[in-house]
C-alpha cells in the first residue's frame, strides 16, 4: 500500500487544491445551518438565541410557502418532461441526417445556447418577448393579439419552462445521439430486409434500445425536482409574477437578503436540502433498478 501511495503520490497530490476548496465552501459552511434553530441577531452569532423548531412552524404556517413549493414542483416537472422529450425528437431526426456536415452545424447551432449564463439569456429573452418585440410582431401579423410573457401569471411558468428546454435541449442531444452510435446497425439492415421502413425501424429498434439512456437521464433527473432554476427566474421574474413563479430558492433569497429574515431562510433552505437529499436517494435506487446505473 505505502509502494502504490508513494508511486502515485504526485496525483494525490494534485487533489490536495479541490479538496481543500470542497471543505472551504462545502463542510465548513455546514456550521451555520445552526442559525435555522436560533432567532439569529447579527450582533450575537452563533450565540443567538435558540428557538428549537419554531422558524420552522413559522414557515410551515405561511400559505406563500405552500404555494412556492407547489410552484416549484409544476415547472420543475415539466422541465424535466420537455428536457427528455425534446432532446429525444431532436437526436432522432438529426440522427436521419446523411450529410456528416449539416448534422454538425445543427448540432453546434442547437448546443451554443448551453454555454450562454441566464443573465446573457435573460437579456435575449425580455427582448424578443417584450411587447415589441419579435415574437409579439410575428403574432400580430398572424392576427392574434400580443402577449405578456413576463408579465401574466398564467403564462410566465411556460415561458420559464419553455425557455429552459430550448436553452439546454442541446445537451440532451448530444447524449442521446452519443446513445444511438452504440446501436448495432446490423439490427437495422436484418429489419429493412424484413420490409421494415425508417418509422418502423424506429418504434422497433431504435427506441426500445434507446430506452435505458432516457430512463436513466430522467430518475436522474429527479435528484433536481426542487431546482426549479433560480438564476433563470430571478434574472426573469417580477412581483406581478410572484403568484405563479416564486420558486423555493427565489423564496429564500427576498427572505435571507432582502428581508434580513435570515434564521427563517436558513429553515427554508434546510427543509429544501433534506427533501433533495431523499430525492437523490430515491433517484439512486431507481436508476439500479430501472436502468442498472450505479456510483458505488
Amino acid at each position: 500500500m505505502l509502494k502504490i501511495l508513494k508511486k502515485q503520490l504526485s496525483l494525490h497530490m494534485m487533489l490536495i487544491p479541490g479538496i481543500i476548496i470542497l471543505l472551504v465552501f462545502s463542510y465548513i459552511p455546514l456550521y451555520g445551518l445552526v442559525i435555522a434553530f436560533e432567532k439569529y441577531n447579527p450582533a450575537l452569532g452563533f450565540q443567538s438565541k435558540w428557538v428549537g423548531f419554531d422558524n420552522f412552524r413559522y414557515v410551515f404556517s405561511q400559505p406563500n410557502f405552500v404555494r412556492t413549493i407547489w410552484n416549484t414542483f409544476y415547472i420543475s416537472f415539466f422541465k424535466i418532461i420537455g428536457g427528455i422529450i425534446v432532446p429525444v425528437i431532436f437526436a432522432l431526426l438529426l440522427n436521419e441526417v446523411m450529410h456528416n456536415k449539416i448534422k454538425r452545424v445543427f448540432q453546434t447551432l442547437v448546443y451554443i445556447p448551453n454555454f450562454l449564463s441566464w443573465v446573457i439569456m435573460a437579456g435575449i429573452l425580455v427582448d424578443i418577448l417584450a411587447s415589441d418585440g419579435i415574437v409579439n410582431q410575428l403574432l400580430k401579423a398572424l392576427g392574434m393579439s400580443s402577449v405578456n410573457f413576463l408579465g401574466n401569471p398564467k403564462i410566465f411558468p411556460w415561458t420559464m419552462i419553455f425557455s429552459d428546454i430550448w436553452k439546454g435541449f442541446g445537451f440532451g442531444t448530444v447524449v442521446y445521439l452519443a446513445a444511438l452510435t452504440g446501436i448495432d446497425p446490423g439490427l437495422y439492415e436484418a429489419a429493412m430486409v424484413d420490409g421494415a421502413k425508417r418509422f418502423k425501424q424506429t418504434i422497433y429498434i431504435t427506441l426500445p434500445l434507446l430506452a435505458p439512456t432516457i430512463v436513466l437521464m430522467a430518475v436522474l433527473a429527479l435528484g433536481n425536482a426542487l431546482n426549479a432554476g433560480f438564476d433563470q427566474i430571478y434574472n426573469l421574474y417580477s412581483p406581478v409574477v410572484y403568484q405563479s413563479g416564486d420558486i423555493i430558492d427565489t423564496y429564500v433569497y427576498r427572505l435571507g437578503i432582502k428581508q434580513a429574515q435570515y434564521s427563517v431562510a436558513t429553515a427554508v433552505g434546510l427543509f429544501k436540502s433534506a427533501v433533495s437529499c431523499v430525492l437523490v436517494g430515491i433517484s439512486y435506487v431507481l436508476a439500479d433498478k430501472v436502468a442498472g446505473y450505479r456510483i458505488f
